[in-house]
């Protein structure tokens, strides 16, 4: 794989052009100040490269994807352990793991399969704004993807 995911970071892979996730993201950026997170669109290269990577269909945009190290969570998984790395008040959803993930992924499922209606699409991918533009994984204008191989399906 040519795109390098760097360990120290979880990397959050979100549909680009849905206003809920770009929401989420932006949620994410101001509540995580020391810059754990990096990000890039399921669309775009990078993110395409991780899905196959990691063996997931790379025409679904159906999940937030949260890539640490060599292992991925998606949907429930995904957001609950976001919510445990960014701390403070966030970290009290973290209990809701013992929920059965089957479970968990029924209220997902329901808000993404809604998501657009609800909330609306973009037109094209959110550009990062240049404070935050080395954070996104995809980059943005004038700015160097980062690349790393990483592989594995996601732990139970």
């Amino acid at each position: 794989m040519d795109t390098e995911v760097p360990a120290e970071h979880p990397v959050l892979l979100f549909d680009g052009v849905c206003n809920l996730c770009n929401q989420s993201i932006q949620f994410v950026i101001r509540n995580d100040p020391d810059a754990v997170f990096r990000f890039a669109p399921l669309q775009s290269d990078v993110g395409q490269e991780l899905l196959s990577e990691f063996g997931m269909p790379t025409d679904e945009l159906e999940s937030v994807v949260l890539v640490e190290g060599d292992e991925y969570y998606t949907k429930s998984s995904a957001a609950l352990r976001t919510a445990k790395h960014l701390g403070g008040v966030y970290r009290l959803l973290w209990p809701l793991r013992v929920i059965p993930r089957r479970l968990r992924n029924v209220v997902y499922d329901f808000i993404a399969n809604r998501r657009y209606r609800w909330f609306g699409k973009r037109d094209s991918c959110m550009m990062p704004t240049p404070d935050i533009e080395a954070r996104f994984l995809a980059g943005g204008p004038g700015s160097p993807a980062q690349t790393d191989s990483n592989e594995q399906s996601e732990p139970s």
